[in-house]
């Protein structure tokens, strides 16, 4: 628990101290002003603060996941155990057959729960974490298939794409939020003293920007849904549909979570290749579809279809 105030307190100091150095190295200005609001200042200032937040939590992704999770770090150049062994050979067979110019960092965390996840700034830059109960409980071909869909998310960039994305919405957010606030104190507070504008003023600003979160959320988990798909079908070209499919199937045999778990790793349910909510909410507001989508989807996905699909590209 200390721990994990003490990450969250140095993070959010940084970010304080990194927008405001950003803020004189790019002039902000108030963008408040006697005729009103300055629309371009206002899209500045929440740029900087909108983006600033999700790349400092990118950059800082491996070391969060880490301590959250208590982390154990393979290092290859000690002895390793059969286990560690184990998840640490493929991921390597796996980062070769990526053409990875590094390979990502291996990690277990214990847990009763079979669920693994990657994470990291940069392709070059990365962390595949397993627990330890998946890799007790899946098969050779099971968890070929889970570090393969991981690897896929490394070589997809997906961590990058989710941060970038989840930066713009946080500065949509506070850019419409603060709009229609003003709109509204005005049209309410007219012949109300400064100071009673200026708290409601707050009031409505709050009031919109949960608002419109929740609809900025409903894309970043549209997004994530989307990835999860790439991710499978990427991890089925890497080592086969049929490796997919059963880690798929291996996880949904498997998955179930205590309560303890899923509040300390609830954080992190966007970066699981299985979704950690003990009770599923509407579609709308889920990270990853059902693993029966999932499965459903590899198997109408033919290889034909992938080949399409890179001439598409190309």
């Amino acid at each position: 628990m200390l721990k994990r105030i003490f990450l969250f307190l140095s993070l959010n100091i940084l970010i304080i101290a990194s927008v405001s150095l950003l803020s004189e190295i790019f002039g902000l200005k108030p963008y408040m002003t006697h005729a009103g609001i300055d629309i371009q200042a206002l899209a500045m200032f929440c740029l900087v603060w909108g983006c600033t937040g999700s790349l400092i939590s990118l950059l800082l992704s491996k070391r969060m996941a880490k301590w959250m999770l208590a982390l154990k770090i393979i290092d290859p150049n000690q002895r390793m155990n059969p286990l560690e062994e184990r998840v640490f050979t493929i991921v390597k067979k796996l980062s070769i057959k990526q053409q990875l110019l590094s390979i990502p960092e291996v990690g277990i965390w214990r847990s009763q729960q079979s669920n693994a996840f990657a994470t990291g700034a940069s392709k070059n830059s990365s962390l595949i974490a397993v627990s330890s109960t998946l890799l007790e409980t899946l098969s050779e071909r099971e968890l070929e298939g889970v570090i393969a869909h991981e690897m896929a998310h490394i070589t997809n960039g997906d961590m990058v794409t989710m941060a970038l994305l989840q930066g713009l919405i946080n500065s949509f957010v506070m850019f419409l939020s603060r709009i229609f606030a003003y709109g509204l104190n005005n049209a309410l507070n007219k012949n109300d003293k400064k100071g009673s504008s200026y708290f409601s003023n707050m009031l409505f600003t709050v009031f919109f920007e949960m608002i419109f979160l929740s609809l900025g959320s409903l894309l970043l988990f549209f997004v994530s849904r989307k990835r999860e798909f790439a991710a499978d079908y990427g991890g089925a070209k890497l080592v086969g549909k049929e490796k997919m499919i059963e880690a798929l199937q291996s996880l949904e045999r498997h998955s179930h979570i205590s309560k303890t778990e899923y509040e300390n790793q609830k954080g992190l349910a966007a970066m699981m290749i299985s979704s950690t909510k003990r009770v599923s909410l509407s579609k709308l507001f889920s990270t990853h579809p059902t693993i029966k989508e999932r499965i459903a989807s590899l198997e109408s996905y033919s290889e034909n279809s992938w080949k399409i699909e890179q001439e598409t590209r190309t």
